[in-house]
Parts: structure tokens; sequence; C-alpha cells
């Protein structure tokens, strides 16, 4: 089932409804460029274990509408907050998925957790995606900006060589291409613009030790996106969390590693 729910006055959000009269619910926050459909081997699976599974376009991708503005985490994480009211969200699981991850955390700190009773970061942005003088753990400033440039100058190359960093093991070419088409759905500008969040103050220090529910952090040890230090920071700083270190696996780990992802997802729902 899928629909619009409004966020502010000309802004509407895409969401995907999945078994509806699910026991259990779980709402994904989609990385970027993409949209909800990154989950798509998710859907296919959590519904046929009783499961209610949400996924979201964020403003700017996928089905979504693309306004100029809104694209700092603040905004993305009150788009959140709108849907999770407008559905009457209660005691369900967020997850999110590198950037999606980094909403996710804002989501936890700026709304104190509403409706959240649990929350599982996958390859998440967090607490900064770049290396900063205090922390040297994430991507060089520059590699981000050469993709903000590229954005700018040839969009779909730049997807194209994003796409080259995301996995760690084969996929075939036309998923390839399939997640490829994806990136291409959104707005160059929300492109830019959410990119352009991971240079500025978006950090997510002090968010991240807002948390208080139970907390799973999957993150795969050879991610060239997310560096694999993320995920030991967020262990550390997040009190009642769980890392559990995917080998052999890159920043895509629903697909690397698409079995376990999913059995260590719905181990944790399930506890």
């Amino acid at each position: 089932m899928g629909y619009y729910i409004g966020v502010e006055p000309g802004v509407n959000i895409y969401v995907e409804d999945v078994n509806p009269t699910g026991n259990k619910t779980i709402l994904l926050i989609h990385g970027w460029p993409g949209d909800h459909n990154l989950f798509e081997y998710q859907f296919n699976q959590l519904p046929k274990m009783g499961y209610r599974c949400i996924g979201i376009d964020c403003r700017g991708f996928g089905l979504s509408d693309k306004p100029w503005s809104g694209y700092d985490y603040n905004r993305l994480s009150d788009d959140i907050r709108c849907v999770v009211d407008a559905l009457k969200l209660q005691n369900f699981t967020l997850g999110g998925h590198s950037t999606g991850g980094a909403i996710c955390v804002r989501y936890m700190a700026r709304h104190n957790g509403y409706g959240v009773s649990k929350l599982a970061l996958f390859a998440a942005a967090a607490p900064s995606l770049i290396q900063r003088p205090y922390f040297p753990y994430g991507l060089q400033k520059q590699a981000v900006i050469n993709i903000i440039q590229g954005v700018y100058k040839d969009r779909p190359n730049t997807l194209r060589e994003f796409g080259s960093m995301i996995f760690h093991n084969y996929v075939s070419q036309p998923l390839s291409d399939w997640i490829f088409q994806l990136g291409l759905q959104a707005a160059s500008w929300s492109t830019a613009a959410i990119a352009n969040t991971w240079l500025g103050e978006e950090r997510l220090f002090n968010d991240l030790k807002t948390i208080k529910v139970p907390t799973l952090i999957l993150h795969g040890i050879n991610d060239q996106v997310c560096l694999f230090p993320l995920a030991i920071s967020q262990k550390y700083s997040i009190k009642n969390s769980k890392l559990v270190p995917f080998e052999a696996c890159g920043h895509f780990l629903f697909y690397d590693q698409r079995e376990r992802f999913n059995k260590e997802l719905v181990q944790f729902i399930e506890e």
C-alpha cells in the first residue's frame, strides 16, 4: 500500500506500507541517493514472518516531493515524526541505512525517540561521515567535495563511481544498474544538498549519547563509505547497544550478506 503524507505546506512524502496488519512494525529509512526500494529484500521476507514493514522516500528522493530546501537532519527527522504521527505508530523498530541511519539518530535525540522501542543502524553515517580534527576515522573531506562537484558536473557518472564502492561481494550488473536508476530518480539539488550535510556541522556525537532504547549496529568491516570505526564509535556512545561486524561485507550489507542481515534484524526485533 502506497500513499503520500504531508510533512509541511506543499511537501508530501511517499510512504510504502507493506502488511499493515502485521503484529510488529519496522520503519526503514534509506540512505543516499536511493529510496525505500533499497529495502526490497526485506519487504519481500519480513512480512512473511508477520511484520509490518514501512518504508519512506526521504524528501527529494524516490517518489516524494523534491523541494529546494529542507535537507538538514533536523528537518529530515521532523519528516519522520510527521509519518509516525500520521500512521499513529507506537512501539516500533526504527531502522536506518547510511545517511538514513544518521537521520534516525537525530530523530532519537530531537524527538526523544518518540514511539520507538528499538533502534537499528545499518552502516550508519554517524557520528560523522568525514574526518575532523577530533575524529580521524571517517572519509577525507576532499572525497565528499569531489562527490558534490561531480553531482553538479556529471551526476550519472558520479553515481556510477559511487556504485562501484558500495559492494564487497559480487552482484549482477542488472542489480547494479537498478540501484543506479534509483539514484537518478532523485533531484540533482537534493542529491547535492544531502552530500553537503556531511561536510557541515551535522555532527551526531551528542545525539548518540541520548539514545536509551536497545540498539543494533550492523556494519560491514570492508565498508568503503561509512568506515567501520564509525560503528565502533556508535557502540561506545550508545549504552544499550550491540555491534555485529559483518566480515567480507561492504556498505550495502543488505545485499552483500542478505540472509544474515535479515536474520540478525529479525532476531533483534524478537528479543
